[in-house]
């Protein structure tokens, strides 16, 4: 009997956190990942990086970029396997919620993540487009919660600009 009240601690505790980690802003959330957003570039053809008609803000897809800010490249199923080009996904993600940050000027502005279309640079033998495509759904549900729950496709392509083994955009639902 005496472990009763422990465990009844611990699930309090363990509650507790839960809403805590749910109250959490976005930018609270990535700064808990470890997450620093990138400054978002320019647009490099006659397109801008977000459109917003109504409720909904069109991302414009974004191609993962390393740290010197130059585009990754590879095939994935050749150069790059499904973890790592998970791990490019997740940086597009990244990139897009800079970009919905240059848009919005507050993530908690973000009502839902509405869709992602993910695009993968793959062999023709290649299948695992969604556990690529998982990179950014996870970093999404990471860093919005159930509003970062979405639709989505995940698409196995010929190519990418600049040999990009990825490349994501996303439909955002958004509250004035």
């Amino acid at each position: 009997m005496k472990k009763l009240p422990t465990v009844l601690f611990a699930m309090v505790s363990f509650f507790a956190s839960a809403r805590a980690a749910d109250a959490a802003s976005p930018e609270q959330k990535l700064a808990a990942l470890g997450l620093t957003l990138p400054a978002v570039p320019a647009a490099v053809a006659n397109y801008v990086p977000a459109v917003r008609s109504g409720q909904l803000v069109f991302l414009a897809g974004q191609i993962a970029r390393g740290p010197d800010g130059m585009p990754l490249a590879g095939k994935v199923g050749r150069d790059l396997t499904a973890v790592q080009a998970a791990e490019a996904a997740r940086t597009c993600a990244v990139q897009l919620i800079a970009v919905l940050k240059a848009e919005l000027g507050d993530l908690t502005r973000v009502k839902r993540i509405v869709r992602v279309g993910g695009f993968v640079n793959c062999t023709e033998d290649f299948t695992a487009q969604p556990l690529v495509v998982n990179g950014a759904s996870d970093l999404l549900v990471a860093v919005f919660g159930d509003a970062g729950k979405h639709a989505r496709a995940s698409v196995g392509v010929n190519a990418l600009p600049a040999g990009a083994p990825v490349e994501i955009e996303l439909v955002v639902e958004v509250v004035d």
